[in-house]
């Protein structure tokens, strides 16, 4: 199973919902919260080509952008793909 790593924000609806679609399909993930954590915001710019919008999704350390992108790749069927692979 992939590795899956989510930079969030507490009340951040974006973040809820790219949250809900990977637990619905049974995808453990690790959350990295940003909230008064600069180190943290840093590090998710850094690894995110400078984004500074939560979420930041990444997928065995690949970033795939946010919940429209994570929920794209869904619907394409790409996700279950890139979940698999290890």
């Amino acid at each position: 199973m992939a590795t899956v790593e989510i930079y969030t924000s507490l009340f951040c609806p974006f973040c809820t919902r790219a949250k809900r679609l990977l637990t619905a399909k049974g995808v453990a993930f690790t959350e990295i919260g940003v909230d008064m954590r600069p180190a943290r915001r840093a590090e998710m710019r850094e690894r995110a080509d400078e984004r500074h919008t939560v979420p930041q999704i990444f997928i065995n350390g690949v970033g795939i952008g946010g919940s429209d992108e994570l929920h794209a790749l869904d619907a394409s069927g790409r996700l279950d793909e890139m979940l698999a692979a290890d």
